[in-house]
């Protein structure tokens, strides 16, 4: 009975607020299979109320789910489990104080990348919820690669080659006419790899 659900977005402040309480993130990461208020807190060696008190608050703000009863010895506990395997916090739980890629006005910066990344997940969660519910397979393409450069020369030249071949692609395939065509957004972004041990010379130039 693991929850099969690879994550879960939170998009409240309550949610998130939830998370980030030491006692809630414990109480999630152990329920990955379902046990009772009784015996998360015979494995914590806490009051059952005061686990059962914090199992209802996430289970209001949605993040556990009821599953179902054991019997122990004479009594019925109450199931419950994560919702997901992991969670992640929208930017949309700051509401207004979320960042925003039309507010970051260079958009060669890494402010403006940040910013593009939090309006994927909260468009990408949103369209992923809605084809959930109407049980439909989401349409997406993700792709990953390292690329090491010998000098910023070549990586000043890989950014201006990348760029003409995303904008002839897309003045390519850019269809206006088509009733019946679909957007998408496309977006390429670039960033030095993290490492392990801190360069003492700083990050690489960024890629604009």
């Amino acid at each position: 009975m693991i929850s099969t659900t690879p994550f879960h977005l939170i998009e409240d402040a309550e949610g998130a607020a939830s998370v980030f309480n030491p006692l809630r993130r414990k109480i999630l990461s152990e329920l990955d299979e379902p046990d009772s208020a009784a015996g998360l807190a015979r494995r914590f060696g806490m009051p059952r109320q005061q686990i059962n008190y914090h199992l209802r608050q996430l289970e209001r703000e949605g993040l556990v789910e009821a599953v179902g009863e054991r019997k122990k010895r004479n009594c019925t506990e109450r199931l419950v489990r994560a919702v997901a395997r992991s969670y992640l916090i929208s930017p949309a739980a700051l509401g207004r104080l979320a960042i925003d890629p039309a507010r970051v006005r260079d958009q060669a910066s890494s402010a403006y990348l940040v910013a593009v990344a939090a309006q994927v997940i909260r468009e990408v969660a949103a369209l992923r919820d809605r084809a959930d519910h109407t049980d439909k397979k989401l349409p997406t393409l993700t792709m990953q690669a390292d690329v090491r450069f010998s000098s910023p020369d070549a990586q000043r030249a890989f950014a201006e080659e990348l760029s003409q071949q995303v904008a002839r692609l897309v003045a390519k395939y850019h269809d206006d006419e088509t009733p019946d065509g679909r957007t998408f957004r496309v977006l390429v972004g670039a960033y030095p790899a993290p490492v392990n041990t801190q360069d003492e010379n700083g990050p690489s130039e960024e890629i604009s």
